[in-house]
């Protein structure tokens, strides 16, 4: 069991790694999974926008690409985050940079886990269950939890 996060070609260091990584794995475990091997890769829009054209044939900048490789109840993958979108996406909503980095993890960690944001019923699921999460998450680092 590992969760790893890399940075690719961007100064951006996440606060709180080892605190962050121990909500994964709880998160994780919510869902009745267990943690395996998962890597989180910050990096570029540019590296990003290749990966979604090559991977998911969608021509468009995101903030984040999940790829799943868990084996039933053992999940394993890797999310891909851009730091150039996480950053405009922590103005547009006026948070702090760490904490839309965390809540893009969350929201990888989530399609890991089964949840989807396809449709407008599924997405509204998925951010409640961020929004959950992050709520949790500010008590755990606060070490209220």
């Amino acid at each position: 069991m590992s969760i790893n996060i890399y940075y690719d070609r961007t100064r951006f260091r996440l606060k709180e790694e080892d605190k962050l990584k121990k909500f994964i794995i709880r998160v994780i475990a919510e869902y009745k999974r267990r943690t395996g091997e998962l890597n989180f890769i910050f990096t570029r829009d540019r590296y990003l926008i290749e990966i979604n054209r090559e991977f998911l044939n969608h021509d468009y900048f995101t903030d984040v690409i999940a790829f799943d490789y868990s084996e039933e109840s053992l999940l394993n993958g890797e999310v891909y985050i851009s730091i150039d979108t996480v950053k405009r996406n922590s103005k547009k909503y006026e948070c702090d940079l760490n904490t839309e980095a965390s809540r893009v993890m969350l929201h990888g960690v989530l399609h890991l886990c089964g949840l989807n944001d396809i449709d407008p019923e599924d997405r509204e699921v998925m951010q409640k269950e961020e929004e959950r999460f992050m709520a949790l998450l500010r008590k755990w680092l606060l070490n209220e939890f």
